[in-house]
């Protein structure tokens, strides 16, 4: 590492271009992946149809403490994530767009964190490369298109980290840093829970144990007036929920912390390996560099564990991420529920020795475990290009099992995308290999792996993305809305089926959700007298009960019908979208 710094400190030290340029081309490209098209796409089901209406009936209430979903108690996350949310709404409005504004926003605060914070300690060039290989992979895009709770904690757990970095390592001259790690950690805490403590405590008690520096640890990182301010940020609102709510807010506390790490929640279980293939393919194209960085930074753990080593070095920060990954990737790993964003959290860190490594290919004819590296890269790329070259086969194969949930599926196909894209990532792949390998063209092979993988980002964003929420997504969402404008505040709407959250956003208004278990309740309502709309798919009419079957359909979208206890219009003429 030595070697690495002088050469960065010679050659690489940040001018004023570098340093106004590449964080001007980073944010262009950010705001490309993260912000075109962001409203385009109806909410998908559960997770972004439930948060932004949760916040949208935070702001509709009024009641900024106690989160709602569908007019009910939700206490599966805290606050904070819900305000932002609320907050764009009153802004700029409530629409999809607005819903997922934070997660975008969040998502380049975040690689402007890594720029400034790789910058510091690195250099420019190994700035860019991690910045750029943060942001150019499927996981970190998918995730901050989405109205999810994860682009708040990563950015807060993030800064939580960098800034023990800087205030505890022998290059932080300014201790003053460490406020940021308990800054940071109050603040993830307040966007999705204890979690939010556990990730930064998850890179830095390996790293302080190994290195046994935990007497460093209490001389500098200010762990008394630190845990305090932790608790000053944290605590109010989760005592203001235990005052208000009680033993009910205790249980469902517990139920989604310590309850979802024993047992696999709303079916999210997995087998055990299964973040391996999930960080392979979502931080594709880099998943090579990063395994091999990973191998030979914990090559040398015993130097460490001995003391022949300091571990506040350049050498050590390369140690403290790929611990903070493998600590990450362990626990979550032994969680029984799993989901693949979960492990967002080491992204960042990945970014960074992957970076790294690939400087070190950059300066050496014949690098150490650029083999390997091409050699993973192919294999993903060839996977998952065959992959996508197979998905209409595939569609064609299972249309009828996918229609049973998306009805369009009967009558639509996926198109000929998936099979450009899959082309493209091979042709990709074999420009790749050739130019990595031979030491005058290396360099060019990360900006082919990056248009790559930014042009396949793009493609998808731009065509089958609204084309799947077209006929898809939106169907029910189209009636759900229609129906909100048309019931009254004692009037009764049902989706009735699997539970579609993101109905109660469209509609703006309590939905009862019933399937076919659920006849007694079913018949009540639509006794009760008021005017009833039910939301279901077509097929399902068979399964209702004789009486609600019959009632006239006013409004069919693509194998979803709405059904009304009332007919607005002529029987025979229903509108057809």
């Amino acid at each position: 590492m030595a070697d690495l710094s002088a050469s960065a400190s010679a050659s690489d030290q940040p001018s004023l271009s570098a340093n106004t340029l590449q964080p001007l081309l980073l944010l262009c490209l950010a705001c490309l992946l993260l912000l075109v098209g962001l409203g385009g796409m109806g909410l998908t089901d559960r997770d972004e149809g439930s948060n932004a209406e949760a916040a949208r009936e935070m702001l509709e209430t009024g009641d900024w403490i106690s989160p709602t979903l569908n007019y009910e108690p939700r206490y599966a996350k805290p606050a904070f994530v819900y305000w932002i949310i609320s907050s764009t709404y009153a802004l700029f409005g409530i629409n999809e767009f607005t819903a997922r504004l934070p997660s975008a926003m969040f998502g380049i605060a975040l690689l402007i964190l890594q720029y400034h914070f790789v910058n510091r300690v690195l250099g420019s060039t190994i700035a860019l490369f991690s910045s750029l290989m943060l942001l150019l992979n499927p996981e970190f895009v998918g995730i901050h298109r989405m109205v999810l709770t994860d682009p708040e904690l990563v950015f807060f757990t993030t800064l939580a980290t960098y800034s023990f970095w800087l205030g505890f390592s022998q290059e932080g001259t300014d201790h003053r840093w460490m406020w940021g790690f308990y800054i940071g950690m109050g603040l993830a805490m307040l966007a999705k829970g204890p979690v939010g403590i556990i990730i930064p405590l998850l890179a830095v008690i390996p790293y302080l144990t190994l290195t046994r520096q935990w007497r460093h640890y209490f001389t500098r990182g200010k762990p008394f007036a630190g845990w305090f301010l932790f608790i000053f940020i944290a605590a109010p609102w989760y005592i203001a929920m235990f005052a208000i709510h009680g033993a009910d807010y205790a249980a469902a506390a517990q139920a989604n912390t310590t309850g979802r790490f024993a047992n696999p929640m709303e079916g999210h279980g997995g087998i055990l390996l299964f973040y391996i293939p999930v960080v392979l393919v979502g931080f594709f194209p880099w998943s090579g560099l990063l395994v091999v960085a990973l191998y030979q930074q914990l090559q040398g753990w015993k130097k460490y564990w001995a003391g022949t080593r300091s571990g506040q070095d350049e050498d050590g920060l390369l140690l403290f991420c790929a611990l903070w990954i493998v600590a990450i990737l362990c626990f979550f790993t032994i969680s029984a529920t799993k989901l693949p964003h979960y492990i967002l959290p080491l992204f960042p860190a990945a970014s960074l020795i992957a970076a790294v490594l690939w400087a070190r290919f950059l300066k050496e004819p014949e690098p150490r475990g650029l083999g390997v590296s091409l050699g993973i890269l192919v294999f993903l790329g060839y996977l998952i290009g065959i992959a996508l070259v197979s998905l209409p086969a595939i569609f064609e194969t299972f249309r009828d099992k996918i229609a049973v949930e998306f009805p369009a599926a009967s009558q639509l196909g996926i198109g000929f995308t998936p099979m450009i894209a899959g082309t493209m990532l091979f042709v990709g792949v074999i420009a790749i290999r050739m130019t990595a390998r031979n030491e005058n063209r290396r360099p060019v092979a990360f900006w082919i792996s990056g248009g790559l993988i930014a042009s396949l980002l793009v493609m998808i964003i731009l065509f089958p993305l609204p084309h799947f929420s077209k006929y898809f997504i939106e169907p029910p969402q189209k009636l759900a809305k229609i129906a909100g404008l048309n019931l009254g505040s004692d009037d009764h709407l049902i989706q009735f089926g699997r539970k579609r959250p993101s109905l109660s956003y469209y509609a703006q208004r309590k939905v009862h959700f019933l399937g076919p278990n659920d006849e007694k309740r079913l018949l009540d309502l639509v006794e009760s007298g008021n005017l009833t709309m039910l939301i279901l798919q077509e097929h399902l009419l068979a399964r209702l009960p004789d009486k609600i079957a019959e009632f006239p359909v006013l409004l069919r979208s693509h194998g979803f019908v709405l059904l009304s206890s009332q007919s607005f219009i002529a029987p025979g003429d229903a509108a057809t979208s």
